[in-house]
């Protein structure tokens, strides 16, 4: 605030005399002196007829020393020394003095004149609090308040005035003096205690009104003072009220002196809300400080949001400003409380114009429409033609994937599918991140719930990284016809349990797999998203979308494996494979099938197309924008919640069992090649030749199921996916789900468990 406070004039402190103050400096600078070059002369002599032959006033009449006094009152009244009344400075206390009379004098006009004091030490104290609160440093409230103090100390010159008149006229004595002096007594002795507390609590801006406002009440029993502090605090309320009017009108901080209880921090800027998951611009861009104003602590957040409302609609160039009326005008705050409905008021206007602007120019609802189409999987026939074309490519490590080329088949996707209607597509964009989605999870530590646990997932040595299910999805069948039947049962002679280290089965270097992930683990589509939506559609908000979305698209990956491990089943059909490991093999393929596709249409139409018309509903009746924020982030957190992604137990069991399909589709794209290897029958055939090729195959496959790796192989896939299934049922089991409803449908999707089982 230094840096904006001008410098107070050199001449206003160089030249005392522009103030009461010299008075008592050139006395007690002559007095010193004095006593320095004559230290055996008394400090005041006075003489009757010659300032320099001044006599004791002791050696005076009663009625002689009281026109003595009452002269000297006149000039300690506007903090002058006199004759025989002198001024003591308090050390160590700025503008604090006390006057002392001779003690010589009549008892009588001491006693008088101590009832008097009071009055004149009060008027330098607030003289002095006007001549110092005028410096620009202490801000707009102390200046109107010392301008107003200003205005009744002219009064009380004035009266002083008019007694020194009648004390020239003769006509004043010393009980008249005290008579008239008693009006403004309670006055000055009120501003007096006002000013000292502000002084040693070094009050500005808003304290210095909660200060008013409290001696107020503290006089309530006194009208005339109480009445003098109410005009004064409506007069420094005036300054503050001018910020004030330009915050709720205009979304403007003028401020140059710190004393709004509003602060900006100008660092934070709105493109951090883009680019920042922990961007705190919405939040702390505009903060309330400490010591609002006791009148105005009840609508404090209103004038704090009003103001933020209308600086936004600054932000995107559109310019508004509340309709401003004699009768709109925030002056200052009275009995009848009509600032606060006119703040109200702003408040409305501000909070309508914004959710207008957000909604209808910058189609918010259709940019959520657009996120739920894409990143929610709601119209996935983009995606099922993406993974077609982008497959070689996201089977690749995460650091060798090609983020332009995963662009480019993301942008071919789309122009080729429903999605060029869009007109929202352009904005779609893909990204390959760096960890596996359980630890990405882990370190979103503001997650409310039980997302703090998530380490405790990914501790586990099966789950550090995501399963060994690197390159499975891209085990090129080609190679089948590299290798006989006989290398790829030695191959799999040594075939582990399915959640095991792959690399253990395979004891060909050839064959060996990467334990990292791959893309299709990591990747992951994001969305543009340009100011003022980032309000709402915020980068923490758009990571949460993300989440869901790997979650989806890992499921459908692990769907469309299981799909092809079921078509090379289809092989089979015309052979005798009752009662063979196939058999045994097709019917586990039909039940990891029925999982994953239950677990999807658990994800997407018992959590995500519910909790999403539910926001749209609520969107639709928000009342301003902090409304659609909330509406916005509950559904989030809902959908993160139902949808496991803080249920790091939960998670982890869905995790392995994805894992092990994944492992099982891979094997079996390994393993039925490799027992098949005659050509395909040919239609055009004559029926011996079919036959005989018929024949030719049954025997080629009862050789190949005679080696017992192949049976032993997908029982233990089998006995593996039924326990890790089964283990679900005492996490969704009803005593969980009762204040978890969703378990019981997730329950009732991937186990056919009903809540009255």
């Amino acid at each position: 605030m230094s840096d904006t406070v001008p410098a107070t004039p050199r001449w206003n402190l160089d030249r005392p005399f522009l103030t009461g103050r010299f008075h008592q400096e050139v006395k007690s600078s002559s007095s010193s002196q004095m006593q320095m070059t004559h230290p055996s002369k008394p400090l005041y002599q006075f003489d009757l007829t010659s300032p320099g032959n001044e006599k004791d006033i002791a050696s005076f009449a009663v009625s002689v020393q009281e026109p003595f006094l009452i002269e000297d009152l006149l000039y300690a009244l506007v903090g002058i020394e006199g004759r025989y009344i002198s001024i003591k400075r308090i050390r160590g206390k700025e503008g604090y003095v006390v006057f002392q009379i001779d003690t010589s004098m009549d008892l009588a006009l001491q006693e008088l004149t101590s009832r008097i004091f009071p009055l004149c030490e009060g008027y330098v104290l607030v003289n002095h609090f006007v001549e110092s609160r005028s410096h620009f440093k202490n801000g707009f409230v102390n200046h109107a308040l010392a301008a107003a103090i200003r205005a009744f100390l002219l009064d009380y010159q004035a009266m002083v005035a008019q007694l020194e008149h009648q004390f020239r006229l003769g006509k004043l004595s010393s009980q008249g003096l005290w008579f008239f002096c008693q009006r403004m007594m309670s006055s000055m002795n009120a501003l007096a205690v006002l000013v000292e507390k502000a002084i040693i609590d070094n009050v500005s801006g808003s304290a210095t009104l909660n200060l008013l406002e409290s001696q107020v009440k503290a006089m309530a029993g006194d009208n005339a003072v109480r009445s003098l502090l109410e005009r004064m605090t409506e007069c420094a309320s005036a300054a503050y009220f001018k910020i004030l009017e330009r915050w709720v009108y205009e979304g403007v901080i003028d401020d140059p002196y710190g004393e709004f209880f509003i602060s900006e921090n100008k660092s934070l800027q709105k493109e951090s809300l883009t680019e920042d998951y922990d961007a705190k611009y919405w939040e702390h861009r505009y903060k309330l400080k400490d010591g609002v104003p006791y009148f105005l602590r009840s609508v404090s957040y209103t004038i704090l949001t009003t103001g933020k409302y209308l600086n936004v609609m600054r932000e995107c160039g559109h310019h508004v400003q509340v309709p401003l009326s004699e009768n709109s005008k925030l002056t200052s705050f009275g009995p009848n409380h009509e600032y606060l409905e006119r703040i109200k008021a702003a408040y409305d206007f501000a909070s309508g114009e914004l959710l207008t602007l957000i909604k209808n120019k910058y189609d918010l609802i259709g940019k959520l429409r657009s996120l739920k189409r894409y990143l929610l999987v709601d119209q996935g026939d983009f995606l099922v033609h993406f993974m077609d074309i982008a497959r070689e490519e996201l089977s690749k490590s995460p650091k060798e994937v090609s983020a332009e080329k995963l662009e480019s088949l993301l942008d071919l996707a789309l122009r080729m599918t429903a999605a060029a209607s869009d007109p929202c597509h352009e904005e779609l964009t893909c990204c390959v991140e760096k960890v596996s989605l359980q630890k990405t999870l882990a370190t979103l530590k503001d997650l409310p719930g039980p997302v703090s646990g998530a380490n405790d997932a990914i501790d586990d040595p099966e789950l550090a990284e995501p399963l060994n299910i690197t390159g499975l999805e891209t085990f090129s069948l080609s190679y089948k016809e590299k290798v006989s039947l006989q290398k790829t049962l030695a191959t799999l002679k040594d075939l582990p349990g399915p959640v095991s280290g792959a690399n253990d089965a395979i004891d060909d270097p050839e064959l060996a797999e990467p334990l990292n992930i791959t893309g299709l683990e990591t990747f992951s589509l994001s969305y543009k998203v340009q100011w003022p939506l980032s309000l709402v559609i915020s980068r923490k908000a758009l990571t949460k979308y993300q989440m869901i979305f790997r979650l989806l698209f890992h499921c459908k990956h692990v769907s469309r494996q299981l799909c092809t491990a079921w078509q090379l089943h289809q092989g089979f059909r015309a052979c005798k494979i009752l009662g063979t490991p196939i058999s045994r093999s097709s019917i586990l393929c039909r039940s990891m099938l029925k999982f994953i596709n239950s677990l999807l249409h658990y994800l997407t139409f018992e959590v995500l197309e519910p909790n999403w018309h539910m926001m749209h509903d609520r969107l639709l009746t928000a009342k301003s924008i902090d409304e659609v924020i909330e509406f916005h982030d509950l559904f989030l957190h809902k959908c993160l919640k139902e949808c496991l992604l803080l249920m790091p137990q939960l998670l982890k069991k869905v995790e392995k069992l994805k894992a092990l399909c994944l492992r099982y589709a891979t094997s079996i794209q390994v393993l039925i090649p490799s027992m098949n290897m005659l050509p395909e029958r040919d239609t055009k055939l004559a029926t011996t030749a079919r036959i005989k090729q018929s024949q030719l195959k049954e025997q080629q496959l009862k050789l190949a199921l005679e080696n017992t790796v192949i049976s032993d192989s997908i029982m233990k896939f089998e006995n593996e996916f039924n326990v890790e299934l089964q283990s679900l049922v005492p996490i969704l089991s009803r005593n969980n789900s009762q204040s978890e409803p969703y378990l019981t449908h997730l329950a009732q999707c991937i186990l056919g468990i009903r809540s009255d089982q």
